[in-house]
């Protein structure tokens, strides 16, 4: 029997409507894997040194955001004070790659520990972020790391807002 595209579509209708309503896969969710590169030259923008890419990342509760070291000696380490309540803090090894299972909605913020100096911040955006969105933005930051954090941020809004 040949089957037409009409009923080849009806088919996997049905299927996704059956699995939808499935309660051992109503329940089941799959990770996501984001990258980000750990980079001493931006790869966009070569004035931009020392940096996270990209330096926002969105996520769901769940996802891996895997940190690559594409270049060596650099890691990643969460600011204490830019978490989301029921976070843990973290720090990788320099010059490793790093998988971190973002477990609840919120922001984080975080900055590999030799270039923090040089501005070498990022932000994560998980799920609802009103958790502690504002708190975070409103975290005093110095140096280069405040001007990137703002840079971050005025990106971040625009993307919250559907701007961007």
């Amino acid at each position: 029997m040949t089957q037409t595209r009409r009923t080849h579509l009806k088919l996997l209708s049905a299927g996704a409507a059956a699995m939808a309503f499935n309660p051992i896969t109503a329940n089941s969710s799959t990770s996501t894997v984001r990258e980000v590169q750990m980079v001493n030259d931006h790869p966009e923008d070569d004035k931009q040194l020392m940096v996270f890419y990209p330096g926002i990342v969105r996520a769901q509760p769940g996802d891996i955001i895997r940190f690559l070291s594409v270049d060596s000696n650099h890691n990643t380490q969460s600011f204490d004070n830019m978490l989301p309540p029921g976070a843990e803090p973290w720090k990788s090894k320099l010059g490793k790659d790093f998988d971190l299972t973002v477990p609840v909605d919120g922001a984080y913020g975080y900055f590999c520990t030799p270039h923090k100096s040089w501005g070498m911040v990022g932000l994560l955006l998980v799920g609802d972020v009103s958790v502690n969105y504002d708190a975070i933005k409103a975290e005093r930051q110095r140096g280069k790391a405040k001007a990137n954090f703002a840079a971050l941020f005025e990106q971040a809004d625009a993307m919250l807002t559907g701007e961007a």
